[in-house]
């Protein structure tokens, strides 16, 4: 990440905006847009967005109650997040770029693309859902497990969900496991947005060359989830990783990062 700034949304909230990748070749790059998931901030992207930045200027933002995106709580839904990503692209001037989005910034991603077309030039969905009734849920049993315990053993659990027992990381050096910075009352508003989410109407309109990603032992987000978008989508491509969690893209992003590359290199950038 290179800059920093802030930006209002178009009803006053400030959004913490996050540039990177070569300042000098800035405005000739296509760009890519990154969503991270629920109760995050940009920091969900810390050990991933330098493999993309060699061929992208990449653009983050802090959603609202993360990071330095505060301001007054409200009835938070994943369009409004995809208004505020409009917004913040129109900032900077940016007319369309490339939406990679994971988790919840899956969702947000499907509302950019179905309800703002003309900003997103291509689509890389991973470990999300179309939500609503169609989509398949974590097991019960998996979600009494993560509510168990105090905040410390909830993280173990989390890097458990997110990670395979090959990563040599800890939780507490994890960027994945929620902004820690969170008030209950924001956290309690990005999980309505996230789970009032329902896209399945929208995706047959999604017109932007599109790929969806999932590992295949995801107990958070099932990867039964990829088939569904990918089948909503027209002409959708999917990838699975074999033995890869939530955090697939992180802890696989030897493999994930050039197959996002590839496919966006065979789509081409328009009108960035």
């Amino acid at each position: 990440m290179s800059e920093e700034m802030i930006h209002h949304a178009r009803d006053g909230f400030p959004l913490a905006v996050q540039t990177g990748g070569p300042a000098e070749a800035e405005e000739a790059m296509p760009v890519l847009l990154l969503l991270p998931g629920q109760s995050n901030s940009h920091h969900w992207w810390d050990r991933v967005r330098g493999g993309f930045e060699e061929a992208f200027r990449t653009v983050t933002f802090d959603y609202r109650g993360t990071g330095n995106s505060r301001g007054e709580l409200g009835d938070w839904t994943t369009g409004l997040f995809a208004q505020d990503a409009v917004d913040v692209l129109d900032h900077l001037g940016i007319r369309s770029a490339a939406v990679f989005g994971t988790s919840m910034g899956g969702r947000v991603a499907q509302m950019l693309a179905a309800n703002h077309p003309e900003h997103v030039w291509a689509l890389v969905l991973g470990c999300t859902s179309p939500g609503g009734e169609h989509a398949h849920e974590r097991k019960r049993e998996t979600r009494q497990w993560l509510a168990r315990g105090t905040r410390e053993e909830q993280q173990a659990k989390l890097h458990e969900l997110f990670y395979t027992p090959d990563w040599p990381g800890r939780p507490e050096e994890s960027t994945l496991l929620g902004d820690p910075t969170m008030s209950p009352r924001e956290q309690v508003g990005h999980r309505r947005a996230s789970d009032r989410h329902d896209a399945w109407e929208a995706l047959p309109s999604i017109n932007s060359p599109t790929l969806v990603l999932h590992g295949t032992e995801d107990l958070m987000v099932p990867a039964e989830n990829a088939a569904l978008i990918t089948q909503r989508i027209p002409d959708a491509r999917m990838r699975l990783y074999p033995g890869g969690r939530h955090g697939f893209f992180e802890e696989f992003a030897e493999q994930v990062v050039p197959d996002i590359l590839e496919f966006l290199a065979d789509v081409g950038p328009s009108g960035s």
